[in-house]
């Protein structure tokens, strides 16, 4: 079973930046895709980004050139760096998982309970 822990939410200003960590309990030799996704009050989850096994990454394009997607060397930990916030990326991160690529599609078998990001204006 995984356990996905997120962490590293919070509050800041326009312009600002945030790191989001994710961290993957449960891990084997089993290779698992990760993603980040996020989803504000009354509206639908949608994905940020995703990192797949040979560590190419995907992109939303709301996010692209201010976001960056990595993970550590063992797979444990997931990052998103988050630079350039903007008002409009005021909403609940979380961490994804699973065996099968969705890339940015919420069809993962595995999610975090989620952290909180506000940037205000």
């Amino acid at each position: 079973q995984v356990h996905l822990v997120e962490s590293g939410g919070g509050s800041v200003q326009s312009g600002g930046s945030l790191r989001l960590s994710c961290t993957v309990f449960g891990y084997s030799y089993i290779r698992y895709y990760t993603a980040w996704f996020r989803q504000a009050p009354g509206k639908e989850r949608e994905g940020v980004a995703a990192i797949d096994g040979n560590g190419s990454t995907t992109y939303a394009d709301s996010v692209k050139g201010r976001f960056t997607i990595s993970q550590d060397k063992l797979e444990i930990t997931l990052y998103l760096q988050m630079d350039s916030l903007k008002p409009e990326d005021t909403a609940m991160y979380y961490c994804a998982a699973d065996r099968n690529w969705w890339g940015l599609r919420p069809m993962y078998t595995y999610w975090g309970q989620g952290t909180q990001v506000t940037v205000s204006s």
